[in-house]
């Protein structure tokens, strides 16, 4: 409960808070978050495209770049704002729409080479998602990899694991 004995959590969320969370709500927040990347991404181009018509305007044209290098900077823009948003918060924006943290096996915020390692499995083998919708603990292939766990949690900051209800 927070101060004056309300509570962050929603009344219809109480009965899920710190259980496992399912595929859908899990997909739902990868969107978000390759949302959240890929506007960064087309912001820091326009940004650079607006530096250098500002230095010689006679001769601009949009700056092009190969596919490969598109798709580089995709993945490793990603793999470090989850890296980041996962070792510092326990979650990403989609993660925090969707009411959910990533916790590590001690039931704490994940430490950043754990974040890292599950971030770069997260980007390079996104389809391991689905492995929650079969699991029995709503484990996705990077959960089993790096022995993690993603919870519904409403909480402004990380419960320790011992308080949260139905873990």
């Amino acid at each position: 409960m927070a101060e004056g004995g309300v509570s962050p959590v929603p009344r219809e969320a109480r009965g899920y808070q710190g259980h496992r969370a399912g595929v859908v709500s899990r997909l739902t927040a990868a969107v978000i978050d390759t949302a959240v990347v890929a506007l960064g991404l087309v912001a820091a181009y326009l940004a650079g495209a607006g530096l250098l018509f500002l230095i010689d305007p006679r001769s601009f044209e949009l700056p092009a770049a190969s596919w490969l290098f598109s798709i580089t900077t995709a993945l490793v823009a990603m793999a470090l704002y989850l890296t980041l948003a996962w070792s510092l918060a326990g979650r990403t924006y989609g993660f925090h729409l969707m009411g959910l943290r990533l916790l590590g096996p001690d039931g704490e915020t994940p430490g950043p080479t754990r974040a890292f390692l599950r971030a770069v499995l997260y980007v390079l083998f996104p389809v391991g998602l689905l492995w929650c919708a079969v699991s029995r603990e709503s484990s996705s292939v990077q959960d089993l990899l790096v022995r993690t766990r993603v919870v519904y949690d409403w909480q402004p900051r990380a419960m320790h694991h011992e308080q949260q209800p139905g873990t």
